[in-house]
């Protein structure tokens, strides 16, 4: 039996992304009065699909709690679905984005912090944020994952989303620096236009094939976890 409810996790941790968001709007920050504001930038994105999936968990476990025992069909389809909508988010955004967002982060931080996240931001960015921004998401994920099963769409399906989500970003960060003439990010203003195509598309495949981790890493974990149960089962027998 799990020391602290799953249910009670998912409280915790969805009140941890609005104190991270509030936080992170309240900063007074240049780069938040130009075209685009914070939407331009994929942590906080992220930030926001986190805390959208983790209040779609919540809202479950609500509602399972509250339809525990009718025999309603219409609110068990109802459930359903919203328990639908929460398996694919996690399987083509929260885990896929969120992944993708820690490991890109501090691999371009540790060769060269400006190319992603010059020194100035400092002066407007606590540590402590930093960290709710960049490296929290990770393990919150992971306790999600490992808490629930979530179903996955099939791989055709979870690829085509998770690759138009990655163009789709792409394209917005091209579009804003065509209306500011400015990239989003240090690092494209170093490399040319050709490297910048090469850039995207690689980044395209590794969210993809963060898409397929996420996807053999809950088949494996419960998977294991079945395993376990079955024969706790069949001693008890």
């Amino acid at each position: 039996m799990a020391l602290i409810p799953s249910q009670v996790l998912r409280v915790a941790i969805l009140l941890s992304y609005f104190s991270i968001l509030c936080n992170y709007k309240a900063i007074d920050m240049p780069a938040h009065q130009t075209y685009g504001g914070s939407w331009k930038f994929l942590t906080f994105i992220d930030l926001v699909i986190q805390a959208v999936f983790f209040g779609v968990c919540v809202l479950t476990d609500l509602s399972r709690l509250l339809t525990k025992g009718s025999e309603n069909q219409e609110q068990d389809r109802q459930l359903r679905k919203l328990i639908g909508l929460r398996d694919w988010m996690m399987a083509v955004l929260a885990f896929p984005v969120g992944v993708f967002v820690v490991t890109m982060f501090w691999t371009l931080y540790l060769y060269d912090r400006d190319l992603v996240y010059p020194r100035l931001l400092d002066n407007f960015i606590p540590q402590w944020l930093n960290h709710g921004m960049h490296t929290t998401v990770l393990p919150f994920i992971i306790i999600e994952m490992r808490t629930t099963h979530h179903q996955y769409p099939s791989r055709p399906c979870g690829t085509i989303a998770v690759c138009s989500f990655a163009v789709g970003y792409v394209i917005w960060m091209c579009w804003v620096n065509h209306v500011t003439g400015v990239w989003v990010y240090p690092l494209l203003e170093q490399i040319s236009p050709l490297a910048k195509v090469a850039f995207f598309f690689c980044l395209t495949v590794l969210i993809n094939i963060y898409y397929v981790l996420g996807e053999i890493l809950n088949s494996y974990i419960w998977d294991a976890s079945k395993c376990v149960l079955d024969t706790d089962k069949a001693k008890s027998d």
